[in-house]
């Protein structure tokens, strides 16, 4: 075998590799795209304890799920219970566990320490005017 076909097959296997290198960053960068992350904003509302920072992410009709109240609430109403919520069980810690997309619509699971236990946070956006705005949330109790 000559020196000049050992050097055109390292080339190609060179080539090789940096071309699949090329595809996987594009690939990756992709789904990144796909996959819209969550507000910070929501997290450190939450983290806070703060009605009036998840407020700005409220869409103006809210179904509220929490251990002792459930319906569809205006934007004001669900930032006063939301508020007496957050009194009652002041946050610790926030720690969205799993978020993900489905069509139009973001979601987030997540954790809730509370100095009167934990509760499992699910909460629902929409975008509305190019804004990602929260239509649902659900606190529970959170067993584990």
């Amino acid at each position: 075998m000559s020196l000049n076909v050992l050097h055109k097959g390292t080339e190609m296997k060179k080539k090789l590799i940096a071309a699949a290198g090329v595809l996987f960053i594009i690939v990756s960068l992709l789904a990144a795209q796909e996959q819209p992350r969550i507000p910070s904003g929501i997290a450190i509302a939450f983290r806070s304890g703060s009605a009036s920072g998840l407020s700005e992410y409220l869409n103006s009709t809210v179904e509220l799920v929490l251990p002792d109240k459930e319906d569809f609430y205006s934007k004001s109403v669900a930032e006063t219970i939301l508020k007496d919520f957050f009194t009652r069980y002041r946050s610790r810690e926030f720690v969205i566990k799993h978020q993900g997309a489905r069509g139009d619509a973001q979601y987030a699971i997540a954790s809730l320490e509370t100095d009167k236990g934990r509760f499992r946070v699910y909460f629902l956006l929409k975008k509305v005017d190019g804004n990602p705005l929260i239509h649902q949330i659900r606190i529970e109790t959170d067993n584990e």
